[in-house]
């Protein structure tokens, strides 16, 4: 048998069947009322685990962090629809034990009754009323103490009063990753065209008329003869060369910058209503 202790650790776990298959998630334990062993599960399946339906812990046992029972999910999503949020009643355990095909005086399909009777289960395992210290274990009922006024007929009197909780948004922000920027580095060419300036030697003939200073000169050769004399031309031409310099220093940084997102969202809250107000009308309206 499944202890106490061991259920607990399994809620919102999974079921399988016995091939390990899931059939869906733990949802509620419900305890028998005299023992107060677990005797049913809660199993959440169907799409996005909306559907909610009672599973007999009698032969299901652990298995690490699943709880495995001897039926398969085509079996356990058509067991009968039982509301999942009320004390389960002989009525609702007889349909179920018979839909499972458990024998009602069977030993290990008792929920805590004698000689094969058939009782009540307990509310869900979590929802009783627990003690300050969190062990899980019922508080007294009040009901009919001094200074207790009225009584809780959704289960024991452990308060005179109710608490009425409501969702509240916290909104905050988280920083996340929107995309990436990177620097690249590659090599393009260009035609650069420029003008360079260049001198050439060109030749010509410089003709001098026979002078006295010249003359010496003039006749210090043949009377008739043949010659050669040839000059040397020069030119300048461009001449390139590259060389690699530095023009600036490129890098990433980043900003941020400040905005505003509207957030909408659905919360839940509890409302208490009285129908003593209706009472009291019809009471003076009776006047």
């Amino acid at each position: 048998m499944i202890s106490v202790e061991q259920i607990q650790s399994l809620i919102g776990g999974d079921a399988v069947d016995p091939s390990d298959a899931k059939i869906g998630s733990i949802g509620q334990v419900y305890l028998d009322d005299q023992s107060g062993q677990p005797a049913w599960v809660t199993v959440k399946t169907g799409l996005f685990g909306t559907s909610e339906t009672f599973v007999p812990l009698n032969d299901a046992e652990a298995d690490g962090d699943a709880l495995k029972v001897p039926y398969t999910k085509d079996k356990v999503k058509d067991a009968p629809r039982i509301d999942a949020d009320q004390h389960l009643g002989v009525d609702q355990q007889q349909k179920l034990y018979e839909y499972y095909g458990l024998a009602y005086g069977h030993d290990t399909a008792k929920t805590g009754q004698e000689q094969g009777e058939f009782g009540n289960v307990g509310i869900p395992r979590g929802r009783e009323s627990q003690d300050d210290d969190g062990a899980g274990e019922r508080r007294r009922d009040l009901a009919g103490e001094p200074g207790v006024k009225g009584r809780d007929t959704s289960g024991p009197t452990t308060d005179q009063a109710m608490t009425r909780s409501e969702e509240q948004l916290n909104v905050g922000t988280e920083k996340v990753e929107t995309g990436r920027a990177r620097l690249r580095k590659y090599i393009v060419t260009e035609n650069v065209t420029t003008t360079v300036p260049v001198s050439h030697e060109e030749v010509r003939v410089v003709r001098e008329p026979i002078t006295e200073q010249n003359r010496g000169d003039a006749i210090a050769g043949g009377d008739l003869t043949e010659e050669e004399h040839e000059v040397t031309l020069h030119a300048e031409r461009p001449v390139v060369e590259k060389e690699t310099v530095p023009v600036e220093r490129v890098r990433l940084d980043t900003e941020t910058v400040a905005g505003e997102q509207e957030v909408t969202e659905e919360v839940r809250k509890e409302q208490i209503e009285t129908d003593a107000d209706a009472t009291a009308r019809q009471g003076r309206d009776d006047r």
